[in-house]
């Protein structure tokens, strides 16, 4: 019986995802467990597992595709026959073998969201009595899907390249082609620098704009496949390149206008001599504790804030609007901005203050290595509480960072240098070279006033300065 594979609810509010690439092709066998696709929404890359084992008979929807949640992506022959429709995923058929594997903690989840659509029947009439289910047909999205073939390695699935090196889906060309558009003049705008319909489009309109600039409209189209829905766009320049406005980068751009709309930002600062901090990361390093990990001082910056919240849990909170209060939040869950593949995304260590120097390096490892995979789950970004970002691994001295979504402040760290700096020793006064740097706090005046924000900002400096002083806290 055929049935089809409905995109699964991803969670986190969100009502759409993309289809970056199939990992299985038309005719080919699967088992329960099986990889299907690679979705994206806007915080997350997932692989979607079937719920079912069977032939794959038809790929609904093409790569680079948005769907809606509950849309058929995929369709399955499980084997069965139409009338014994009282099997659902959960159960057991001749040719529903599972895996001796687990599947992973993230495909789980949108497994049982599928499941929960298929609930089992129980087969009590007659075969005879039963009338034929309905088949679910869902319209292919987007351009023609691929024959069936072996899977392949990449999105070749729907792309095709030509000796020049030009990524573009076969329609793509052939429109190109009746356009008398050579796809070697044309940037690609799609993933991968691949080109579309609608570089090909400007490219023609450029090569038919005269040389006063004036603007093409419908009137002046007259391309052989029509291509009079331009729709009098200005065409591009050469060299012009334009990115969708969607993923990370629209749900970005949407945080940061909301939160400067929301919150009332104030930012201090404080220049200080971290050459303490710096002495204590090069004693760690030495230390087999810490064998095998990557210590930075980003680590000693984790731990001083963790302390000083506990002295200043005023910052460790949230504004909520509808109930009029303010959330003093039990746990600090420790967003560290990181620059992803994806663009920017802020996954948090959770109770990061109940995590020993040691724990703490080995939680921001691991988050470091999955942000740089780009394999980050919403449970990864969700429920932060306080947020840390280095700009000062792109040699930046400082700045006024936006308080990520509900927070109250965010932490920003600057550049690590040698300076020159005045050092009281034995009462005498000397400049020496020191490692120094500037810290600055953004924070929300409307929970936090200037006292709080400043002391929580000292207590910090003076952990990093020396770090012994930690065991004061």
């Amino acid at each position: 019986m055929k049935r089809t594979f409905l995109l699964p609810d991803p969670g986190e509010g969100l009502t759409e995802a993309e289809i970056v690439a199939w990992r299985v092709t038309v005719g080919q066998v699967i088992e329960v467990n099986d990889v299907l696709v690679e979705i994206e929404t806007a915080k997350s890359l997932v692989e979607l597992p079937s719920p079912w084992a069977g032939t794959i008979t038809a790929l609904l929807v093409a790569e680079g595709t948005t769907v809606e949640v509950g849309s058929g992506i995929v369709e399955i022959d499980d084997g069965t026959e139409a009338t014994l429709v009282g099997y659902g995923p959960a159960e057991e058929t001749p040719r529903r073998r599972r895996r001796s594997s687990a599947p992973s903690r993230d495909t789980t989840r949108l497994r049982e969201a599928v499941e929960a659509a298929y609930e089992p029947r129980e087969p009590s009439r007659r075969a005879d009595d039963v009338a034929p289910a309905e088949p679910v047909v869902a319209e292919p999205v987007g351009e023609p899907l691929p024959e069936a073939g072996e899977a392949p390695v990449e999105s070749s699935l729907v792309l095709a390249s030509d000796p020049d090196g030009v990524r573009a889906k076969p329609p793509v060309r052939q429109f190109a082609k009746d356009l008398g558009v050579d796809l070697r003049t044309v940037v690609g705008t799609g993933i991968g620098g691949t080109v579309t319909r609608e570089d090909v489009k400007a490219a023609w309109a450029f090569q038919q704009e005269p040389a006063t600039g004036t603007v093409l409209n419908d009137a002046a189209s007259n391309g052989p496949t029509g291509p009079s829905d331009l729709g009098g766009r200005r065409p591009r320049g050469r060299g012009e390149r334009r990115v969708p406005i969607k993923g990370v980068r629209k749900v970005t751009a949407e945080a940061m206008v909301r939160s400067v709309n929301t919150h009332v930002h104030v930012t201090e600062w404080i220049t200080v001599d971290v050459t303490g901090t710096m002495d204590f990361v090069e004693t760690l390093k030495t230390r087999r504790e810490f064998a095998g990990l990557r210590i930075s001082p980003l680590l000693i910056y984790a731990k001083a804030i963790c302390l000083a919240l506990g002295r200043n849990p005023e910052l460790n909170t949230s504004w909520d609007d509808d109930a009029q209060e303010i959330v003093f939040h039990g746990d600090v869950n420790l967003g560290i901005a990181a620059a992803t593949p994806r663009g920017l995304m802020v996954p948090n260590i959770k109770a990061a203050q109940e995590l020993s120097l040691l724990e703490l390096c080995r939680a921001i490892n691991q988050l470091v290595a999955v942000s740089r995979e780009g394999r980050l789950q919403p449970a990864d970004y969700s429920g932060g509480t306080f947020t840390i970002t280095n700009v000062g691994v792109f040699g930046i001295d400082g700045g006024t960072p936006i308080i990520n979504g509900d927070e109250s402040a965010i932490f920003c760290m600057g550049a690590i240098q040698r300076r020159p700096w005045v050092v009281v020793e034995g009462g005498r006064e000397q400049v020496v070279p020191r490692w120094v740097t500037t810290l600055s706090i953004a924070f929300d005046h409307r929970i936090i006033d200037g006292e709080q924000g400043s002391r929580f900002l000292h207590d910090v400096a003076e952990i990093l300065a020396e770090p012994a002083l930690a065991l004061l806290f």
